[in-house]
């Protein structure tokens, strides 16, 4: 009942994370299906292509067996070798053949999913093992379908047998005296027929079936809400840690640039809604801006500079212009030099005319 509740929740498609982490554990769509039919299409074509120069070679290598029986020593150490030399020809014979056997099962699979190497599938399970896992698995739906599907086989394939073969039923009595290379000729072009029925059908079963597979393999894959963002905090990060970082990083900025206002030469303001702090000393290339803000930054700039009796200059136009155009610890853009020019200039004549009372 969990099981078909956890399955209900999995309405979201699986993401590519999630795809690339089944194919890494082995998890991939697979139909033995179309492994069944690449290996029968494999024999199919070796028997029509090469049954007949493969029979000619193992006939001729065992004929000397029948010619010279009489001659053929069986003591110990001859029939020991007479063994070994018939298997290394008989193999390199059909060696050959059974190799291409392999790689029509091999790309039975490549075809349906990449090459994939992994050691999880060996991985003790106590689920393998389990009697109750073993019964549920016994009779689960798969394993309904695979049972219904092995009859279905069973039954069409002695059909088309027999409808293959019901027509040559006449000629068993012939075959009996024919001669052996016409029988051996006669017995392929039927083992041809058989299959080439065969092979239809079972086109047809492996096309269903991978359908089926693909189909199945895909559903369990899918995801859960809960499932899409547990793997996005896992990807791209929690939301919430990440804007408390933000949040950090931002209050560490703000702390060192509002510990760099008392080296200003000037605040600009807006007045009350914009401030920027420029500082210029002699032999610089252009003002730099130390620190900016709006609303209760600007406040806050606006009551360092008095506390730290920096001159704060009410320039709306400017002030928003600074704000917009230079980031902090930037210098100033040319297109503001002027107007910057005649805050500083003022600032300097305020202070000259203030060291000049003094004095």
């Amino acid at each position: 009942m969990a099981d078909d509740q956890d399955d209900a929740e999995k309405t979201e498609d699986p993401t590519q994370k999630r795809l690339k982490d089944a194919l890494d554990k082995g998890d991939v769509a697979k139909s033995q299906e179309v492994s069944t039919w690449f290996t029968l299409a494999g024999t199919t074509l070796l028997i029509a292509l090469f049954a007949p120069t493969i029979g000619a070679a193992v006939g001729n290598h065992l004929k000397g067996f029948m010619e010279h029986a009489h001659d053929i020593p069986v003591d110990g150490f001859a029939l020991k070798a007479l063994w070994r030399d018939t298997g290394q020809s008989i193999a390199l014979i059909v060696g050959l053949p059974l190799m291409a056997l392999v790689v029509m099962a091999i790309a039975g699979n490549m075809v349906q999913h990449q090459l994939v190497f992994t050691a999880e599938t060996m991985k003790p399970k106590l689920s393998k093992v389990s009697p109750l896992s073993g019964f549920k698995r016994l009779f689960s739906k798969d394993s309904l379908v695979n049972f219904a599907k092995g009859l279905a086989k069973i039954f069409v394939v002695g059909a088309l047998m027999v409808l293959v073969l019901w027509p040559h039923r006449d000629e068993a009595d012939i075959m009996i005296f024919a001669d052996p290379v016409i029988l051996l000729e006669e017995a392929r072009f039927l083992i041809l027929q058989l299959l080439g029925a065969v092979m239809a059908f079972m086109t047809v079963v492996a096309a269903a079936d991978y359908a089926y597979q693909k189909n199945k393999w895909f559903n369990k894959q899918k995801m859960s809400l809960r499932d899409v963002k547990d793997e996005y905090k896992q990807t791209e990060g929690d939301p919430h840690v990440k804007g408390k970082i933000r949040q950090l990083r931002m209050e560490r900025s703000r702390k060192r640039m509002m510990a760099a206002v008392p080296d200003a030469t000037v605040v600009v303001t807006n007045p009350t809604h914009f401030a920027v702090a420029l500082k210029y000393e002699e032999g610089m290339g252009a003002p730099l801006c130390l620190a900016k803000g709006t609303d209760a930054v600007a406040l806050k700039i606006r009551e360092l500079a008095k506390e730290k009796k920096i001159p704060v200059v009410e320039n709306p136009p400017l002030a928003r212009a600074l704000y917009a155009s230079v980031e902090i610890e930037q210098e100033v853009p040319e297109e503001h030099y002027k107007a910057v020019a005649e805050v500083i200039g003022f600032v300097y004549r305020m202070r000259n005319k203030s060291s000049w009372r003094s004095g």
